[in-house]
C-alpha cells in the first residue's frame, strides 16, 4: 500500500451513534490531532438480516397463531419487501452517525455493508491501511462471553488494535464493568 499521510481508524458500528458516542470517538484521537495528524474514520453499518427480522418477527407471535398456519404466515410476508426497509433503515443509520460524527469534529465516510461485518472489516483495513478499529455495539455478554461476538473475531483475523466500545453508554459507565460488558 502507499503511504498514507492519515491515520486511518475504521469503525464497525451496529446502530446509530448518539452525539456522546461521536464525542467520544473523536476524543479517543485528539492528542494525535493536536500533535497535526490528519485522523480519517470509515463507518462500517452492517444492513440488518431481513431473514433474521422475519424469522423473529414470526417467533414473536403467539404459539397458538403460529402453529394453526405457519405456511399462511410465511406466504403473506413480502421478503423483497423486508430487506429493502431493513437496507433503508441501515442507511438512514448511517446517515445520521455520520452527521453526529463530522458534528464532533470528524472528517469520515462511510457505507452500509451486506458482508459479514468482519469481512468487510478487514476489506477496509486493507483498502484504507487502517491503523485502528473501533467496534461499537450494544451489550452482547452471550457472545462476548464465548469470544464470538465481532471483537473478539477482529482481533483473531486482523493485525491492527481493535477497541470495543458499548454504543450510548460514557467511557466512566463503560469502565466500571470490564471491556464491553456492564450489568453483569
Amino acid at each position: 500500500m502507499a503511504e498514507n499521510a492519515t491515520y486511518d481508524v475504521v469503525l464497525l458500528v451496529e446502530q446509530t451513534l448518539s452525539d456522546e458516542d461521536a464525542r467520544q470517538v473523536t476524543d479517543l484521537h485528539a492528542e494525535l490531532r493536536d500533535e497535526g495528524e490528519q485522523v480519517g474514520y470509515h463507518v462500517l453499518m452492517p444492513v440488518e438480516d431481513a431473514a433474521a427480522r422475519v424469522e423473529a418477527a414470526l417467533g414473536s407471535l403467539a404459539a397458538g397463531e403460529a402453529l394453526a398456519s405457519p405456511a399462511l404466515v410465511m406466504n403473506e410476508v413480502d421478503l423483497a419487501k423486508v430487506r429493502q426497509e431493513c437496507l433503508d433503515r441501515s442507511k438512514q443509520a448511517l446517515e445520521a452517525t455520520l452527521t453526529r460524527l463530522r458534528a464532533a469534529g470528524a472528517t469520515v465516510d462511510g457505507e452500509v455493508v451486506h458482508e459479514h461485518p468482519i469481512d468487510a472489516l478487514g476489506s477496509s483495513v486493507e483498502k484504507y491501511d487502517g491503523r485502528e478499529v473501533i467496534i461499537l455495539t450494544r451489550p452482547h455478554v452471550v457472545a462476548e462471553f464465548f469470544h464470538v461476538d465481532w471483537t473478539s473475531r477482529a482481533r483473531r483475523k486482523l493485525g491492527v488494535p481493535v477497541l470495543h466500545l458499548l454504543e450510548h453508554e460514557t467511557l466512566d459507565e463503560q469502565a466500571g464493568g470490564g471491556e464491553g460488558v456492564t450489568g453483569v
